[in-house]
């Protein structure tokens, strides 16, 4: 038994994009893949405890597979320097103590903030306590961005509609995401902000992810569309970056956390992290550090990174 669950392990990391997503099953094991890695420890102590030579040869296959996946998230690659401090964190619509979570954010150091699930009642309250590190801010919908530095061209994202890159029809009053530009001294940063929609779990049909999958697609077709040469997407996207349905913007833009990160960065739910959906994804600059910080009133945690202007930047420039 050992053996063949071993191999099922193997086969399952190996062969894991061929999965069906029929009821949302291929997100679902996408998602929770990285905790397969906990059975690898428990297969051995079942070969050690027969005594199955076979079982624990067996075991290199799921072990390297997982290594091969996921072993470079575990080495520290942050690196010194950068240029600007980044934060995303979705605040909670049911967020207790709004004034300690605005408080917190603002002794982050971060030279952008963006926040998530604001509520109409709780948005004040943030205006407010940020307002004195943060003098520039805009608000879309339930989404909105504070900066240190000054803000133009704000426009809501549509993700429900799919009708195009930058749509400034939709609705202000219920957007999910938005798109500004961050000037600063080295130049125009674009900064997107999105909350994508809720994954659910429902008996009969499964893992519902429709509205997440539409909104992904929607940010990759707008972030393939715009020719800045410096874009960061902050936001709870509902999704890990392994989850197959976020292929289209993966392609275009790198994980903070994985390429300047240590550890998974689990950032959901606050009381025990089990899953990285709050990111912080980057083109035409460089990720020089990325962590977590530590809870606040939410049920997410916050998520931060250290970017600066990359090599071909500056040779452009």
């Amino acid at each position: 038994m050992p053996t063949a669950l071993a191999l099922l392990l193997g086969l399952l990391l190996l062969l894991r994009a061929q999965i069906t997503d029929r009821g949302g099953l291929g997100n679902l094991v996408d998602t929770a893949l990285p905790w397969s890695g906990a059975l690898i420890p428990l297969l051995l102590a079942g070969a050690l405890r027969r005594r199955s030579a076979t079982a624990a040869l067996a075991l290199l296959l799921p072990a390297g597979a997982w290594l091969a996946l996921f072993g470079g998230l575990l080495l520290d690659k942050s690196q010194p320097g950068g240029d600007l401090v980044v934060l995303t964190h979705n605040v909670g619509a049911d967020n207790p103590d709004p004034t300690g979570t605005a408080r917190a954010l603002a002794a982050s150091d971060a030279h952008v903030l963006a926040l998530e699930e604001l509520t109409p009642q709780a948005r004040p309250v943030y205006e407010q306590e940020l307002a004195a590190n943060y003098p520039h801010h805009t608000v879309q919908g339930a989404v909105g961005l504070w900066s240190r530095l000054p803000l133009t061209g704000t426009t809501p994202v549509d993700l429900e509609q799919n009708a195009g890159p930058l749509a400034a029809t939709a609705p202000a009053a219920t957007s999910r995401a938005l798109r500004t530009t961050v000037t600063t001294a080295k130049g125009p940063l674009v900064v997107y902000v999105a909350h994508l929609g809720s994954v659910r779990v429902f008996p009969r049909n499964g893992f519902w992810t429709d509205s997440r999958d539409r909104g992904a697609r929607a940010l990759a077709r707008a972030v393939a569309a715009d020719a800045s040469e410096r874009l960061v997407l902050l936001g709870d996207l509902n999704g890990t970056t392994d989850d197959r349905a976020f292929t289209g913007l993966t392609a275009q833009l790198r994980s903070a956390q994985e390429t300047a990160g240590e550890g998974f960065g689990f950032s959901y739910p606050a009381a025990f992290p089990v899953v990285r959906i709050d990111q912080v994804l980057v083109r035409g600059v460089e990720s020089r550090r990325s962590w977590v910080l530590p809870a606040t009133g939410s049920d997410h945690l916050p998520v931060a990174a250290v970017i600066g202007w990359d090599q071909a930047s500056r040779q452009r420039r």
